[in-house]
């Protein structure tokens, strides 16, 4: 059921609430109880019920509650590698090593490693992250620069190299449209996803030049000029005692101390996929592989430190559930990012905005408006994944009959969405990446969303060119 208009106004509410007021928890509880305000004619108490309602139903998924828990376990990771010397360790071997001298050789570090952990997105923007926050830290960058480069290098980077759950999913979603040869399309739509392509040509571009702009730039020149990593009265994403854990004295600083546990993540991570997928790797369940793969290397990281003899194992349980208690604040916002999109189903926003862009199809202008119509979807739903569902089974037929080439018409579907899910606040993705970089989460958005209107726009016009050509 579609409610029309009406169903745009929720999640709009929800984001420029967010972005004025920065109160994302008070505006996204907000967005929701409105939607349901909505869909219960406008019946007060009704909503409410029907909010609270909402909220709980969200641990009914078995996905989403992966995705939940790994968020929460993620800071036991990282309290355990700053407990035990690794993340000190870590950047006294980059900067003893003159690995990394500057801040341009930092920001390109990041984006390499952004680059190669290509499995999950959640997990690229975690190891980014975690490895490159006390490096920046101590080379006075902004928190939101490195929310920058985690958050473009995550979704980006998974949809062109779809050896993932990513890829699955997509191929998935083209069988059931009972599309033929659905990998080879998939594949095809590489080089048409422009979006992906020049986001992280964008970073790049930054990170070389060192030219920012907007919001940005201001977060630069009061770094440069102030030391001020963050912003005064921000808030970031991960508690400050997280934050500002450090080691005992007597505990020698040591590099593997954190590489071991993030090699074992990354290593686990495609054995999941494949344990949960029957051997078939892309058939794999991405929110189990991510808990699977991060409980993993925390049970690997306590039998190390064990062994060696840096932390008792009551400090392992202390340090497990001190970081749990500082991504609390970042569980709470996932379920109310789920349950927003949840109430966006139920309104029926993705399939109305959907319709209306696409109802006097021209077949010149079809990549572009799917472009923009899965971009829309996405950053009103916070969903790049739900936004799939909904624009696959209208964007590819409409293709197929108008005698588009379809991994064209897939390719602009792709890249819409993970731009909507890029930019906006209410998404799992973007709340991650500003968890990963301990960044204020509307100082991320606000800062990010200027580079990624300008690639959105470059990639626009490029559907529009390549649409009058092929």
């Amino acid at each position: 059921m579609s409610y029309s208009w009406l169903s745009i106004l929720p999640p709009l509410f929800a984001i420029l609430l967010a972005i004025f007021t920065k109160k994302i928890y008070i505006s996204l509880l907000s967005g929701i109880w409105l939607g349901w305000f909505v869909i219960t004619e406008w019946n007060f108490f009704q909503s409410i019920w029907a909010t609270l309602r909402t909220l709980i139903n969200v641990f009914s998924s078995p996905s989403k509650t992966n995705v939940i828990l790994f968020s929460a376990l993620v800071g036991s990771l990282i309290a355990l590698t700053q407990a035990s010397g690794g993340v000190f360790g870590f950047v006294n071997l980059i900067t003893r090593k003159k690995m990394v001298i500057s801040k341009r050789y930092a920001q390109l570090f990041s984006w390499f490693i952004g680059l190669i952990v290509f499995i999950e997105s959640s997990i690229t923007s975690l190891i980014v992250g975690t490895s490159s926050r006390p490096l920046y830290d101590k080379l006075k960058i902004p928190r939101e620069k490195l929310a920058y480069i985690c958050d473009s290098t995550a979704a980006p980077v998974c949809i062109l190299i779809p050896l993932n759950a990513w890829g699955a999913y997509i191929i998935g979603l083209l069988e059931e449209q009972k599309i033929k040869y659905p990998i080879k399309i998939l594949i095809k739509a590489i080089p048409f996803n422009f979006y992906a392509w020049m986001t992280l040509l964008m970073v790049l571009f930054i990170i070389l030049t060192q030219k920012d702009f907007g919001p940005m730039k201001k977060a630069e020149l009061r770094a440069k000029r102030e030391g001020k990593i963050l912003r005064d009265g921000t808030r970031p994403m991960v508690s400050s005692q997280l934050i500002n854990l450090y080691p005992k004295p007597e505990i020698k600083p040591k590099a593997v101390n954190m590489l071991l546990p993030i090699i074992i993540m990354i290593l686990m991570m495609p054995l999941a996929l494949f344990i949960t997928g029957n051997g078939n790797i892309m058939a794999g369940s991405g929110s189990t592989s991510v808990l699977f793969s991060v409980v993993t290397s925390i049970v690997c990281a306590s039998i190390f430190y064990l062994i060696q003899k840096i932390l008792s194992l009551k400090e392992i349980l202390i340090y497990t559930v001190k970081g749990i208690i500082g991504l609390i604040p970042l569980a709470f916002l996932m379920v109310l990012a789920f349950s927003i999109g949840e109430t966006c189903n139920n309104l029926g926003t993705g399939l109305y905005v959907s319709h209306l862009v696409t109802r006097s199809i021209n077949p010149i202008i079809l990549p572009a408006l799917l472009f923009a119509s899965s971009s829309f979807v996405a950053f009103a739903t916070g969903t790049s994944w739900g936004t799939y569902a909904i624009m696959i089974p209208i964007g590819l037929p409409s293709a197929l009959s108008l005698g588009i080439n379809p991994s064209l018409a897939l390719a602009s579907i792709l890249g819409g969405g993970v731009f909507g899910d890029h930019a906006s606040p209410i998404s799992d993705t973007t709340l991650i990446a500003s968890m990963a970089s301990a960044s204020d989460h509307i100082d991320h958005v606000n800062t990010q969303l200027p580079y990624a209107l300008t690639t959105a726009s470059l990639a626009f016009f490029g559907y529009l060119i390549i649409g009058s050509i092929l």
